[in-house]
């Protein structure tokens, strides 16, 4: 019988959840273009995704984020306002007077369903939109051993 390569992978690890950010947004332009202020709410707000609940993060300074070692709302708004221009968080939900607040979905996970509370779709959700920030770099051909640098270096195949 196989041996399952996770077998021991909670012997691993600490108990308790994780956050999952994928290495294309850890090495994209729009993640590495961020303050450490903005690296670190993307981070809070990831910590608070438990798997269906995308578009349902808060980032209120006064019942949330204060806790969480924010020490000014001017700089928490200004890292909300550069992880949306960087296309890592969307705005599912405005804030409104009174006890309603902005909620917000990660764009690399889809749109969840969270109970009618948001103002937009699953359809017009801008999934992956910080790739749009990122364009791919385009590869260059490499080039081969002991190729010549005026020819393109094409081997044929001989058995």
């Amino acid at each position: 019988m196989a041996k399952s390569r996770y077998k021991n992978a909670a012997d691993k690890r600490d108990s308790g959840g994780h956050v999952a950010i994928p290495f294309s947004v850890l090495n994209g332009a729009a993640y590495l273009g961020l303050s450490a202020h903005a690296r670190m709410l993307l981070f809070d707000l990831a910590a608070q995704y438990r798997g269906n609940n995308n578009g349902d993060l808060c980032a209120a300074f006064k019942s949330l984020m204060r806790a969480r070692g924010w020490k000014s709302e001017e700089t928490l708004n200004n890292a909300k306002r550069s992880l949306l221009e960087a296309g890592l968080i969307f705005e599912t939900r405005k804030g409104g007077f009174p006890n309603k607040c902005a909620l917000f979905a990660l764009t690399w996970y889809a749109l969840d369903d969270c109970g009618g509370k948001l103002d937009i779709t699953a359809q017009s959700f801008p999934r992956s939109a910080y790739r749009l920030k990122d364009p791919r770099p385009v590869i260059a051909p490499r080039m081969l051993k002991n190729a010549s640098l005026t020819t393109a270096g094409v081997v044929e195949h001989t058995r």
